[in-house]
């Protein structure tokens, strides 16, 4: 008989009650700074004075609303997993907004320090990761949004990375499957040995 403690799930309201209050005091703290110290930022879409700016005050908003969606997302995916795999469903979950989070705060600090290479290149290389790992995974987008968050708000990076995480998801799902048995046929035929 299974454990009923391995049947609940890691996830629970609580810890994501949690988590978004967390998240709500980052936002928050991070806006009464900007806010004392010569006002919010607004950015304009594309960088562009032809279009709206967008006020850093709606991430105060949005933040912790797409905090708490999300997590419920990673919920439901994690609480689906297999009892064996579910340690393994949280890890790479972890690891999933850990990569989301470094990957915002490079292209964060990029932008800031004008490093205009890696800036250049920012969409190729989501798109590049893309093949390797599921970038429209709920909490790697939650890492994303959050790690470019101090420099950007909330609502631009959610806006780019839904976008971009449509293409990567059709990458991962479809194109990386062509890929890897497109690499499975060519070792195969390399290390095939000759039939005597």
């Amino acid at each position: 008989m299974i454990n009923q403690e391995h049947l609940r799930s890691p996830i629970t309201t609580r810890k994501k009650v949690l988590i978004t209050i967390g998240v709500t005091f980052f936002i928050l703290s991070m806006l009464l700074l900007d806010h004392f110290h010569g006002g919010v930022p607004s950015h304009h879409i594309l960088q562009s004075e032809n279009y709206p700016a967008i006020s850093n005050w709606w991430s105060g908003l949005s933040l912790p609303i797409l905090t708490w969606f999300l997590l419920t997302r990673v919920k439901r995916r994690v609480d689906r997993q297999q009892v064996q795999q579910l340690n393994n469903s949280i890890k790479g979950a972890i690891q999933l907004f850990i990569t989301g989070l470094v990957l915002g705060i490079l292209i964060a600090i990029s932008f800031e320090y004008g490093y205009s290479p890696f800036l250049d290149n920012v969409l190729y290389i989501i798109l590049l990761l893309s093949l390797f790992i599921p970038i429209y995974y709920a909490e790697f987008i939650l890492g994303f949004v959050i790690g470019m968050t101090y420099t950007f708000g909330a609502i631009l990076p959610t806006a780019f990375i839904l976008v971009v995480a449509i293409i990567g998801m059709t990458l991962y799902r479809f194109i990386r499957p062509l890929l890897l048995k497109l690499v499975k046929m060519m070792t195969n035929k390399l290390y095939k040995r000759p039939s005597n």
